[in-house]
């Protein structure tokens, strides 16, 4: 099983960045996928969910800036990050899951900053 982020980067505040998570190894339409962000020396923080059958949960610090979508034909996970703000500053993880089955990808970093 592999997951595998892309998209990170340093963006000014304002700004926008799409992160992508494809996955390989796994029925990905069977699992609810996560993004997670993580600052160092802090817990990693949920910031959204996507269930197998595409329903978006959000994290309020996400609501009205981060959509996640998912494309079950090319096994990836996305969220569309705008409205970028320097607390946003973090490593950003994708999570895969379906019952006691949890897969994590490596992380992409993500610098808001002028």
């Amino acid at each position: 099983v592999q997951l595998v982020e892309s998209g990170g980067g340093l963006v000014p505040p304002g700004g926008s960045l799409r992160l992508s998570c494809a996955a390989s190894g796994i029925i990905f339409s069977a699992y609810t996928m996560n993004w997670y962000r993580q600052v160092p020396g802090n817990q990693r923080e949920l910031v959204a969910i996507i269930t197998s059958s595409g329903s978006p949960t959000y994290a309020d610090s996400a609501k009205g800036r981060f959509t996640i979508s998912r494309d079950n034909a090319k096994n990836t996970v996305s969220l569309q990050m705008s409205n970028l703000k320097a607390e946003d500053t973090a490593v950003y993880f994708c999570k895969a899951y379906r019952g006691p089955l949890e897969y994590w990808g490596q992380g992409t970093q993500v610098t808001v900053s002028s």
